[in-house]
Order: structure tokens, then C-alpha cells, then sequence
């Protein structure tokens, strides 16, 4: 069963998503098409990389992710087809591979798929279709590239630790407004060492505990947790986090271990 997934700032109130799609199913009738977002901010590469990076591993082996991001026609941007973790990626090198990718990828090429000059401002429906349903076919990478070695490098803020503190900061709001954190759980638990902690954020706010689930407190309460993501989350239950508590992309939060 092939599958082509689609990750996009392209929005749902244009004709962009459709002849995407569109494309695909000319090249490709039998496919399965299936959207992970189109609701990436317009150019967003770090919220791109994070949606990307948490859904693709639930999707079988082999299936081919193309990813709409930041990808008009540039000379200095090259158009890629990689293997990682037995999944397949199209996309522009533009620093987002670096940011989803753990440890190198098994396989990388240059796409040398020849432009049709009417799709140069929207590539996604000529060289990252024609990509995607030759790998998704069964189709190799060597057969539409030319193997490279290096990715462009983009570097996540990282959270700064300091003796009995985790210095953190908003790198993600959910639909339902939950405040995702670079904080991972790997990190907590390794500064942690099993000691009580003080989350602060916005000043005044703190926590103290963390959350199983976002049930655990009385309706329209503060709590965190790790979810999904395994990154430190700040939520209310059934409530707006975000704009409740005035949280927002780029915001600083603190973790002291007593």
C-alpha cells in the first residue's frame, strides 16, 4: 500500500492543497494521499520539522513524506530525497531534515528531475510529486538523484542548564492551545535525579507537580505533564493555556530541582 503524506503551509482556503493532490493522483491513481497539516505558519521550518518529526514514525515503513515548506525556486536551495529510519522525505534543503533527524540519514540525493518552467513558483506539484510517486511505486532514489553527503544545518534553541536549573523555552502552541516546551523528558529526569521542582513561567505562575494526564486537576486548572511529544507541556485542563496564562512562542520557562 503506498502512501504519500503532505506537510504544508499551503492553508485550506486556496486552490494550492488541491492541485497538490491533484498532481499526485495524476501520477500516482492508486495512492494513498494522507494530510498530516496545511496549517503550518507561512514559512514556519522549526514548526514544520516538529509536527513532522512526532507524526511520521506512527506511519508504516516506507511511506514517503513530502514536505511543503519554505520550497519556491531558489538557486541556492537544492531539492532532496532522503531515507531515514526506513521512511522516505522529499523537500527543499532548507535546514528542516537537521532539524527532525536524531542521527544521519541511510540514504540522501539531490533531485535532478528536469523543472517544467510552469510549475517553477510551485514546485510541490511537479518535482516533489513526480519525486514522491516514483519512490512511493517502489522506485529508487539513485534513480532521481545524485547521492549527497551534507545537510543544511539549522539549529534548535536549546534549553541551558545551570547546576539545579533547566532553562527552557516555548517552542510550540497545539490547537488546543497547550504550551509545548523544549524541555525533554530525557533532560528533566536526567537533572532531576528523583528531587522535587518548581516550574515558573510568566513571573507569578509556578507548578509544582507534575500531571499524568490533563484530567488529573479540577477543571480549569494549570498543570504540566509530558505528552505525546515527550517535551514538558503546560496546559489547563479544558482551558486555553496560551491565552490564559499569556504564554507564547519563543517565552521562557524555568525548572529548579530543590
Amino acid at each position: 500500500m503506498a502512501i504519500i503524506t503532505l506537510t504544508t503551509d499551503l492553508g485550506y482556503k486556496d486552490f494550492y492543497q488541491a492541485a497538490l493532490k491533484g498532481s499526485i493522483l495524476s501520477l500516482l491513481p492508486t495512492v494513498n494521499i494522507v494530510d498530516i497539516t496545511h496549517s503550518i505558519s507561512a514559512f514556519n521550518i522549526p514548526q514544520a520539522a516538529f509536527v513532522l518529526k512526532n507524526a511520521f514514525h506512527y506511519f508504516p515503513a516506507g511511506t514517503v513524506h513530502l514536505i511543503g515548506i519554505d520550497s519556491v525556486y531558489s538557486d541556492h536551495t537544492r531539492y532532496l530525497g532522503v531515507k531515514y529510519k526506513g521512511h522516505y522525505f522529499v523537500g527543499a534543503d532548507n535546514g528542516i531534515f537537521s532539524l527532525m533527524f536524531d542521527t544521519p540519514p541511510e540514504e540522501m540525493v539531490e533531485l535532478h528531475i528536469m523543472q517544467d518552467l510552469k510549475f517553477l513558483h510551485f514546485p510541490l506539484s511537479d518535482i516533489f510529486s513526480k519525486a514522491s510517486c516514483h519512490i512511493a511505486d517502489g522506485g529508487k532514489l539513485n534513480d532521481i538523484g545524485i547521492p549527497v553527503e551534507e545537510l543544511e544545518e539549522k539549529v534548535n534553541l536549546h534549553p541551558v542548564i545551570e547546576r539545579d536549573t533547566i532553562r527552557g523555552s516555548v517552542i510550540y502552541i497545539d490547537g488546543f492551545q497547550n504550551v509545548i516546551t523544549n524541555i525533554s523528558k530525557d533532560l528533566f529526569s536526567k537533572v532531576q535525579q528523583n528531587r522535587p521542582f518548581t516550574l515558573y513561567f510568566r513571573k507569578s505562575e509556578s507548578i509544582s507537580q507534575l500531571s499524568w494526564h490533563y484530567n488529573e486537576v479540577p477543571e480549569g486548572e494549570k498543570l504540566c505533564l509530558f505528552g505525546i511529544s515527550n517535551h514538558l507541556e503546560i496546559a489547563i485542563n479544558k482551558g486555553n493555556a496560551s491565552g490564559l496564562l499569556g504564554l507564547h512562542l519563543g517565552d521562557i520557562v524555568r525548572v529548579e530541582f530543590h
